[in-house]
């Protein structure tokens, strides 16, 4: 979780637009908030608290997390996170908050039940291929991430549980996978190579065919006949979900680019994660997703300045001819690296700044310690949302 070295207030980002943070949370009119951002920069933590903190403000707040460590249950004190929402015990509000981890396979069933017939449902949830394809497809965790997003979405409207979906994104490299993901999974199941498996269960005519008989053979010596049978037999029965799986991905892509939600992306203030901070911007920017502002998470807390850098160095220099073991000039030392490393963040938020001048952000610094409880994310949400701890 989050990590830091001391406890002081927010940092704003000069020269721009402040994020407010309690105003978006207070908005009625936004109904989901995403938090996305390249993998450990403390999106759990900032989603964690940000729902918190909704609640505890008077929101109906569900939190979405698909973090495979599970420190979120332990922060938010329930036992086991699952595919089911679970209440939180300890807001302080008349607001309420529940979690839920997402279950990737569970999510995949889930819909697989819901579109087809309960005899074709038992032959595709037995079906070898498709407990494969459901546990470890590439970019079946960030489609059902939105497969779930959109279920949770349908109920909260249709039974009024929820006014407020936080959703944790899949930590991923990739920026914003799970975004390509519906496409991704959608061309694999209407590819080329998927209609060809199709052919001999649409006809004996096409099985006939010499192209397909030497394509078929040759596919038998790599995959093994058996395994070919199984992903034969799972597209004949998935064919007819196929059309409900698209129409279900292109709905809850509609849901992200409509009015009411609200995209965070989060960052360190690092080279690396700011660089990818950029790419999540740009590429939000060319969906038509609508950004609300960029959390700079885990900063290096101000120090004194009253001693630079520079001078810090030259007296602990002068300090170490005298003393070689003087513990003064450790000390000297270590403000000036505090100092240097400070400036450095900067710098990049400046160029950050400077490419994205129209991006509200805000700074959190890093605390003195893991976040492991309620307390802990009351904490990251009062510095989300610009307070200083008292």
């Amino acid at each position: 979780m989050t990590r830091a070295r001391s406890r002081v207030g927010p940092q704003p980002m000069t020269g721009r637009r402040t994020l407010d943070v309690d105003r978006l949370l207070d908005d009625r009119h936004t109904g989901i908030v995403v938090c996305c951002g390249s993998g450990g920069v403390g999106k759990t933590t900032v989603s964690a608290a940000l729902a918190l903190r909704a609640a505890e403000r008077g929101r109906r707040v569900v939190v979405l997390t698909i973090d495979p460590a599970r420190r979120l249950a332990q922060s938010m004190g329930i036992e086991v996170l699952d595919n089911t929402p679970r209440p939180v015990p300890g807001v302080e509000s008349e607001g309420s908050l529940d979690a839920m981890m997402l279950d990737m396979k569970r999510t995949f069933d889930e819909v697989v039940e819901s579109q087809a017939s309960p005899e074709k449902a038992a032959q595709i949830l037995q079906n070898p291929f498709y407990v494969a394809l459901s546990s470890s497809f590439a970019g079946t965790q960030e489609y059902m991430a939105m497969e779930k997003l959109g279920q949770i979405h349908e109920a909260a409207q249709r039974d009024g549980t929820y006014d407020l979906i936080v959703v944790d994104t899949p930590p991923s490299r990739s920026a914003l996978d799970f975004l390509d993901a519906p496409e991704r999974l959608s061309s694999f199941l209407d590819g080329r190579f998927i209609r060809l498996l199709l052919a001999p269960a649409k006809g004996p005519a096409r099985l006939m065919s010499v192209g397909l008989g030497v394509v078929t053979g040759a596919l038998t010596k790599v995959l093994g006949a058996q395994v070919l049978r199984d992903m034969q037999t799972f597209v004949a029965a998935f064919d007819t979900l196929f059309g409900g799986f698209r129409q279900r991905a292109q709905k809850t892509f509609a849901l992200l680019q409509a009015d009411g939600t609200a995209f965070l992306v989060v960052a360190a203030p690092e080279q690396d994660a700011l660089r990818e901070a950029a790419y999540f911007v740009e590429r939000l920017s060319e969906d038509a997703m609508p950004l609300a502002g960029l959390v700079v998470n885990r900063a290096t807390p101000e120090p004194s300045r009253e001693v630079t850098a520079d001078e810090a160095m030259a007296g602990a220099q002068r300090l170490r001819k005298a003393d070689p073991e003087s513990l003064t000039a450790g000390l000297l030392r270590l403000h000036a690296d505090h100092v240097r490393l400070v400036d450095r963040e900067t710098r990049l938020r400046r160029r950050f700044e400077a490419a994205h001048p129209q991006v509200p952000a805000t700074v959190v610094p890093a605390l003195a310690g893991d976040v492991h409880d309620l307390a802990g994310l009351r904490q990251v949400g009062s510095l989300l949302a610009g307070e200083r701890p008292t």
